[in-house]
C-alpha cells in the first residue's frame, strides 16, 4: 500500500543526500530560478549539483482528509527537470528493461495452477489481514471484446489494509491513487504462470512524514505492508495453501 518505486526514491531522497554534503570539489551551482512555488515553504535551493526544490519550513495546518493544493505545470515541469539526472540511467534503457525494475516478481512453481495460486493468495491475505477488495479479470475482455483468443489469462488482485489505508489518507489525502495494493497473476508466452506487483521500497518511511503528521507507529504500520504482500505472493507462488 505504501511503497514508493526505487528509481524515483532516487530523485526524491539521493539527490538531497547529495546536496547536504558536497563533493571534494564541488561544481558550480546552477543559478535557481526566480519563479517559487505557491506557499513559500518550499523554495527552490541551489545545491553543488545544480538546483532543487526544498521544504523550508513547516507547511500549514491541516484538517484530517483535507486536500493538498493544486502543482500548476511549471511546477510539475521544474521538479522532472531537477530529477531527471537521476533518472538517466533509465532513459538509456529499452522499455521493456525499464519497466522491468518496477516489477517484483515470482514464479509459480512446476505443477501449480493458475487457480492454486489465486486459492493460495486468498488464504494468506486472510491470515495477515489484507482484505480483498476487487479483481480485474483484463483477459476475459481482451477475448470478448477484442476477439482475441490467444490472449494469455491475466488477473489482478486488489488488497487493503483498511484501517491503515484510511489512517493515511488523513493526513494524505492525495495518497489515494496508490490504493489499494495490487497483485497480478499471469501466464506468459510459455504456460509459466508469474505473480507480480508494483516493486515499492517503504523504507522512506522511516524518515519521511514527520511534519506531515505521520506517527512512528503508523509508519511502522504502513511499512508493514510490504511484508505481507510480500508473503501472500510468495504463498501463491509457491502453492502453499
Amino acid at each position: 500500500m505504501m511503497r514508493i518505486p526505487s528509481l524515483i526514491l532516487a530523485c526524491l531522497w539521493v539527490l538531497p543526500a547529495f546536496a547536504a554534503e558536497p563533493p571534494a570539489t564541488p561544481k558550480t551551482a546552477t543559478p535557481a530560478p526566480q519563479t517559487a512555488p505557491a506557499q513559500g515553504w518550499i523554495d527552490v535551493t541551489p545545491t553543488p549539483y545544480g538546483p532543487m526544490l526544498m521544504q523550508q519550513a513547516l507547511p500549514p495546518p491541516y484538517r484530517d482528509y483535507q486536500m493538498n493544493r493544486i502543482l500548476t505545470p511549471e511546477e510539475k515541469k521544474r521538479w522532472f527537470e531537477m530529477a531527471m539526472p537521476a533518472m538517466s540511467s533509465l532513459m538509456q534503457m529499452d522499455a521493456r528493461e525499464a519497466m522491468n525494475y518496477f516489477a517484483l516478481k515470482y514464479k509459480a512453481k512446476p505443477g501449480v495452477s493458475f487457480d492454486q495460486v489465486v486459492e493460495s493468495m486468498m488464504l494468506r491475505a486472510n491470515q495477515v489481514n489484507l482484505k480483498f477488495v476487487g479483481k480485474n479479470q483484463i483477459w476475459k475482455e481482451f477475448r470478448a471484446v477484442l476477439h482475441d483468443d490467444k490472449a494469455p489469462r491475466v488477473e489482478v488482485f486488489s488488497f487493503c489494509d483498511i484501517a491503515v489505508g484510511r489512517d493515511l489518507l488523513k493526513v494524505i489525502p492525495e495518497i489515494v491513487v496508490f490504493l489499494p495494493c495490487r497483485i497480478a497473476v499471469m501466464e506468459d508466452a510459455d504456460k509459466n504462470i508469474w505473480v507480480m506487483t508494483l516493486d515499492w521500497d517503504v523504507t522512506w518511511l522511516e524518515q519521511a512524514g514527520k511534519q506531515a503528521g505521520i506517527t512512528p507507529e503508523l509508519r511502522k504500520d504502513a511499512m508493514a505492508i510490504r511484508e505481507k504482500l510480500d508473503s501472500v505472493m510468495r504463498a501463491g507462488a509457491d502453492g502453499e495453501l
